[in-house]
């Protein structure tokens, strides 16, 4: 997928994607004033949310490895009238671009150490940046029931035709992001605390809702190359496609949920 398909999803999704990330940002209580840290931060679009937090004296900087989004991502934040709050850089987690002791706390969704990463190697890096009695939050997509009536379709989905599949494969069990508490304990962090936050999506959904979901599905579900005639991929266009009579997310009884785990903790 291209930068710019990738902005348009992640554009679409948005609408279904920020109450939870309210809900996960409203729980950190984070310092006034304070200057953070936004790993793998995409669009910006929890930057936004994170500079409202710390107030007008604080300050966001965003991470990301990609130009073009990064540049999409300066823009709505000059839209938002938040230039002044936030500030982009180009970079890696590997190897981040900044002074030790720079940021109060860092945060990151879906992307550090998701779905699985080299934790060895990074939290390390995370914590050269971070302050001494700073806080470290990471937070990723943790499940999903969004293809109610079809748990048979759903689970086959998720197994062979996954998006996360590539990243998954070979890995060793302790790099998986639910075993994060594993590696915050092995570096020395204290106060570890593990919480799990849901989205509730309940009919009837808006157009911009239904919109959203069916982005999710195409970009959780990656279809073979070449493409397949199979039973599944033929229930997946009659039911997961925006397009389609019999879309699940348009019909007045439908509900699914999707769960964010959310780390935190702090250096001693």
């Amino acid at each position: 997928m291209n930068s710019e398909d990738m902005i348009q999803k992640l554009l679409d999704m948005d609408v279904i994607r920020t109450p939870i990330m309210k809900q996960i940002i409203n729980s950190l209580n984070l310092p006034f004033l304070s200057h953070g840290l936004d790993v793998g931060c995409g669009l910006g679009l929890q930057c936004r949310m994170l500079a409202e937090k710390v107030g007008l004296g604080g300050k966001i900087t965003g991470l990301d490895l990609d130009s073009n989004i990064l540049e999409t991502a300066a823009s709505l934040a000059t839209k938002a009238n938040l230039s002044s709050q936030i500030d982009f850089r180009q970079g890696s987690f590997a190897n981040l671009p900044f002074e030790d002791q720079q940021f109060d706390w860092i945060w990151s969704t879906d992307c550090v150490g998701y779905p699985t990463g080299d934790m060895e190697a990074v939290l390390p890096e995370l914590l050269r940046v971070v302050k001494f009695g700073g806080s470290v939050f990471i937070s990723a997509w943790s499940s999903q029931q969004i293809l109610p009536g079809y748990p048979l379709l759903e689970n086959r989905l998720n197994a062979d035709y996954s998006a996360y599949n590539p990243y998954l494969q070979g890995k060793l069990p302790e790099n998986h992001f639910l075993n994060m508490q594993y590696w915050f304990e092995k570096f020395g962090l204290e106060q570890v605390s593990v919480n799990t936050f849901s989205m509730d999506l309940q009919a009837p959904l808006t157009p911009l809702e239904q919109k959203a979901l069916a982005s999710l599905f195409e970009m959780l579900w990656v279809r073979p190359v070449p493409s397949t005639s199979s039973q599944v991929w033929k229930d997946f266009d009659r039911l997961c496609k925006l397009e389609s009579a019999e879309f699940l997310p348009a019909r007045q009884d439908y509900y699914g949920f999707f769960t964010y785990t959310l780390f935190q903790a702090v250096k001693p």
